[in-house]
């Protein structure tokens, strides 16, 4: 067994940076472009019911995003304190945190879960819904929250995996899960021959078979053939010990992620003033900024485990190369997507609607919006590095600071000097003043961490 668990842990403290960052990263592209495909996919054979489907799609994703928001920061709780434990060489206390994570992370899942079914119709009418869309939007969202979970449980337990060093598995995992929600999608959604065609509610029904056979397949990974989780419960201290250690990290790195869906939910709600058509296009343009982020958001899944374990090994230097090698490569691959995003403007919006009102103001937003996503991704990188060198509250504060000082108020400012294109051009600015602060904070504090190495060393 234990010639099994050492086949996958993986030590990040030593070796070239750059070649590790690559090499963890680029399996970590393929499996975020089948989880993200999960809603691109949605999109584009929803849009073939209708714009008013379309609509209704779209003004899910705040609701979506919030429980995926909650996983993604409940996992960087994780996938820190795993690996600061690995980087220590503390084996034993690295499977036990893996453990808790786990039972904590579907609790809250499902408490979260449980409030936004019984609040569902309040909380679409604050959105800007119309009372005529919410069946549109129940049909969908009956069956996507309740069993919200297993996508909390899957993304947690992914995380164990990044923490040990292996994204490989991980990847493997979401491409599967991608591929049979892809498959299912056209059968459920439009039938064929005994299998009715169930519109909306079909969309949510392959997602939910998708997250049943990855969690499945995942956990018989980790607990059985690489024992890199407990397969019963912990002892109450273990239990108490890695919950609260997790939580400290997780519960404002959740808050931190929440903060989009928040904004998302203000800004869909301000861009629902300009109609149906718009909140139409708007959602489309969410969809593709996580397509278009891809290899962004690969990177935040990879920068952690790196960053944590290097800081249980006290080797600060490997952090900051880490991360400026990161954000350079962004700024530049961010601009080439731009470029060909912007190029293909027009093939995009006829992909996803034939309605011309539509189309225009995807248009826009693709000529606008794409050219901020490398200011995008050093927030993102910043806010990942914070986390996993246990600066979670910092995190949070630039979060709070991105959606309630710059992006949210200069995209509303810029809506009323100037329309749609005062939208999207505020919330451009946003992400480029809020990429410079990002970027000062999370040196300043490296440079603190490292004072408080420097002293401890001569202690």
């Amino acid at each position: 067994m234990a010639e099994k668990r050492a086949n996958k842990r993986y030590q990040l403290t030593d070796g070239p940076i750059a070649s590790t960052l690559v090499n963890m990263t680029i399996p970590m592209i393929l499996g975020m472009f089948m989880m993200f495909s999960f809603n691109l996919v949605d999109t584009f054979f929803i849009s073939m019911l209708g714009t008013e489907a379309l609509s209704a799609i779209s003004f899910t994703f705040p609701v979506t995003f919030t429980i995926m928001s909650l996983a993604i920061g409940l996992s960087i709780g994780t996938s820190a304190v795993v690996a600061k434990y690995i980087g220590r060489g503390e084996i034993e206390k690295a499977k036990e945190a893996s453990t808790v994570t786990n039972y904590v992370a579907i609790a809250l899942a499902g408490a979260l879960a449980l409030v936004g079914y019984l609040l569902l119709d309040q909380i679409f009418l604050l959105l800007g819904a119309s009372p005529a869309m919410l069946p549109a939007i129940r049909d969908y969202m009956d069956i996507w929250l309740p069993t919200s979970v297993l996508l909390v449980a899957l993304i947690c337990a992914n995380s164990v995996l990044r923490a040990n060093g292996d994204t490989r598995t991980p990847s493997i995992v979401m491409a599967a899960a991608g591929l049979v929600n892809a498959a299912l999608d056209p059968l459920l959604i439009f039938g064929w021959g005994p299998v009715p065609a169930m519109g909306i509610q079909g969309a949510a029904l392959a997602t939910l078979f998708s997250w049943v056979a990855a969690c499945v397949y995942l956990f018989y990974f980790l607990a059985i053939r690489h024992e890199l989780i407990h397969k019963g419960l912990p002892s109450a201290q273990v239990f108490k010990t890695s919950a609260r250690e997790m939580l400290r990290i997780g519960i404002p790195a959740s808050g931190a992620n929440m903060m989009t869906p928040v904004a998302a939910g203000v800004m869909t709600a301000i861009i629902a003033g300009y109609g149906e058509t718009a909140v139409a296009a708007f959602g489309v343009g969410s969809r593709l900024e996580s397509m278009a982020c891809m290899v962004i958001l690969a990177l935040s899944s990879t920068l952690p485990p790196f960053v944590s374990q290097n800081l249980g090994a006290g080797r600060l230097d490997r952090i900051e190369e880490a991360c400026r090698l990161s954000m350079r490569f962004v700024l530049g691959w961010q601009l080439l997507i731009y470029l060909l995003m912007a190029a293909g403007a027009s093939l995009i919006a006829w992909v996803f609607t034939r309605d011309e009102e539509v189309a225009s103001i995807i248009r826009l937003y693709i000529w606008i919006m794409p050219l901020s996503y490398g200011m995008q991704g050093i927030i993102i990188l910043c806010n990942s590095a914070l986390n996993a060198i246990h600066r979670p509250m910092v995190a949070l504060y630039l979060s709070m600071a991105r959606f309630f000082v710059f992006y949210v108020p200069l995209a509303w400012l810029g809506s009323t000097l100037f329309d749609l294109p005062g939208f999207f051009a505020g919330a451009f600015l946003g992400n480029l003043l809020m990429a410079l602060l990002s970027w000062l904070t999370f040196r300043r504090v490296l440079n603190k961490e490292r004072t408080q190495l420097d002293v401890v060393g001569v202690a």
